[in-house]
């Protein structure tokens, strides 16, 4: 294979990125969508693990975009080999929408990747623009580097914009429960003596993670024994089929039982419940307790599922004695969800700066002075279950 040669529109580049993918089509397009980019740089591209593990040896980058199926040696085969050979380079899968891409990638996510893109079917991936901007937007966020001042317009990633939109749910189908639209909170962060702090066990948990979250999430709820005695709903941001996959490891690594919620669905004692992918999670609440709602109306934060309804509704129906947790992820999906509950006396938990692969969502909750406690990861399963046993 010949060297690649790139265009050099990264003049001040925030990472180095590599490509390894076998389909020439595939590869093409990706390594195309980094030279273009202004802010990342193409120093090569590889057709399979063994040639990519050289080539990184080689120009060691900061980042490698690495295919899942590829001859030779496939992407889990490569994938601890790049790790050791370029220390601290982030790794994002591409893998496909398949059930065993879906295995795969969280397969590989409790390896060590960094991040995943799901990437359509061979035949779709030339109009594949939501591909393209969620590749290069998560790039930008794993960079080692942070982007200039004054980006213009065209080089931030949609994912990282700060503006919250105004949603206008879509009309609902006719029987089908109607959910409120999220709006965010006008006031300012409540300072601790701003409202009454609960002291009783939470009636729920309440957890919203994406980047680095499939790991996170693992190492939390491995945390947790019997005692949780309310029921904890999850927003991490994935796809369809992943987040079933993502339920089911979850159960592997935990006493709970962890499953996708179901709409209508009621919501147990010591059980988790995962938005399932392209659904947004709300919680409601009736004389016979508490239950799932699902719906599909318009992106949150660009994001569905999003953290900031599921927040706000576990607010609405536990009047603030709920706890929140917000994991590693890029974006700052969850801080106004945060905002809601904390200001009727919820308690929030956020990961912090260390230990999280992005520190976007919970480093917004941070910065915006939500956070009860900013905790190391290894700290937080912990913090959860004292907190669900002795109050908050």
């Amino acid at each position: 294979m010949p060297e690649l040669a790139t265009t050099g529109a990264a003049a001040n580049p925030i990472a180095k990125v590599l490509v390894i993918d076998d389909s020439a089509v595939a590869r093409g397009l990706m390594t195309r969508w980094v030279d273009e980019d202004p802010d990342l740089a193409l120093v090569g591209a590889a057709v399979d693990g063994e040639q990519g593990l050289k080539k990184a040896e080689e120009l060691k980058p900061d980042l490698i975009v690495l295919d899942v199926e590829m001859p030779k040696m496939d992407g889990l085969a490569a994938l601890p080999l790049l790790l050791k050979a370029v220390p601290g380079c982030k790794v994002v899968m591409a893998s496909t929408l398949t059930r065993r891409g879906g295995e795969v990638t969280i397969r590989a996510l409790s390896m060590g990747a960094a991040d995943y893109a799901p990437k359509p079917q061979a035949g779709r991936l030339a109009g594949a623009e939501e591909f393209r901007r969620d590749l290069l937007s998560k790039l930008k966020a794993l960079a080692p580097r942070p982007i200039p001042p004054v980006p213009s317009a065209r080089d931030i990633p949609a994912a990282l914009a700060p503006a919250i939109r105004t949603i206008t749910p879509a009309p609902a189908a006719p029987g089908a429960p109607v959910r409120k639209a999220f709006a965010p909170a006008a006031q300012p962060p409540a300072s601790r003596g701003a409202v009454a702090r609960h002291t009783v066990r939470p009636e729920i948990i309440a957890i919203g993670s994406s980047t680095g979250g499939p790991q996170a999430l693992r190492d939390v709820v491995a945390a947790f024994g019997t005692d949780i005695r309310v029921p904890i709903v999850v927003a991490q941001h994935m796809p369809a089929l992943f987040t079933k996959i993502l339920a089911e490891h979850l159960s592997k690594a935990s006493s709970l039982r962890c499953k996708e919620a179901e709409d209508g669905e009621r919501l147990v004692a010591g059980s988790l419940y995962i938005a399932p992918g392209d659904f947004h999670l709300t919680v409601r609440k009736d004389a016979a307790g508490f239950y799932a709602v699902l719906d599909q109306t318009p992106p949150i934060n660009f994001c569905r599922p999003a953290v900031d309804p599921l927040f706000q509704s576990v607010t609405e129906v536990t009047g603030g004695k709920a706890l929140g947790i917000i994991l590693t992820g890029m974006g700052h999906d969850g801080r106004e969800g945060s905002r809601i509950l904390r200001s009727a006396g919820g308690t929030i938990l956020a990961q912090d700066e260390a230990t999280s692969v992005v520190w976007g969502m919970p480093g917004a909750v941070a910065a915006a002075g939500l956070a009860d406690e900013i905790l190391p990861l290894n700290r937080i399963g912990s913090s959860i279950v004292q907190r669900a046993k002795n109050g908050m």
